[in-house]
């Protein structure tokens, strides 16, 4: 390497280390800096309660009550429950096999003996509803098991629906655990 080449690159070192030297001699702020100022918020627009959905004139149209069917198998005859896991069922068909009894219960209460209506594709019936001595909470409806409404409600397209006394209204899904319930009386 050349003298001066040489000379060139240990000045450039030292004016480096000076640098550095001399940011080390700089003083630490005893004052923090300013926060930023805040931003300001966006006015709350006040929120008003939602309505409840208007229902249609074709109940068929109507949205389904949240849940599944869950069927179980059961001595004295099987049972299906529908809601929402994890969650009280809100409706129960159980089958008596002693007494070749289905009934179907819903949450609900009523003092005394009330009628609920049933709506199925092919069939609409007001059915006597009285509280449900197995559940409190709960109101029931009991149908023989030869009864055809029992098919009516379990070959209802898509849907059937249990209304009346004051309670929300039930849209349940027709799915095959309610046809096991009344075949598991027919028996």
């Amino acid at each position: 390497m050349l003298p001066h080449k040489r000379a060139m690159r240990s000045l450039s070192l030292l004016a480096g280390a000076g640098l550095v030297a001399l940011a080390g001699c700089v003083p630490a702020p005893t004052v923090a800096p300013p926060a930023p100022a805040p931003r300001p918020l966006p006015a709350a627009t006040p929120v008003a309660p939602r309505p409840a959905p208007t229902l249609g004139a074709d109940w068929r149209d109507w949205p389904l009550t949240p849940g599944d069917w869950r069927y179980r198998a059961e001595p004295g005859g099987g049972s299906a429950s529908f809601g929402v896991a994890g969650s009280m069922p809100v409706a129960t068909l159980r089958c008596d096999l002693a007494t070749r009894r289905v009934t179907l219960a819903r949450m609900g209460a009523t003092a005394t003996a009330a009628t609920l209506t049933l709506r199925t594709t092919s069939a609409v019936r007001g059915v006597p509803a009285v509280p449900d001595a197995r559940a409190s909470g709960m109101i029931v409806v009991s149908f023989a098991a030869n009864d055809s409404f029992l098919d009516a409600i379990g070959y209802s397209r898509g849907r059937f629906v249990v209304e009346g006394l004051g309670l929300p209204t039930l849209v349940i899904p027709a799915w095959p655990e309610i046809l096991r319930v009344v075949e598991d009386c027919r028996k």
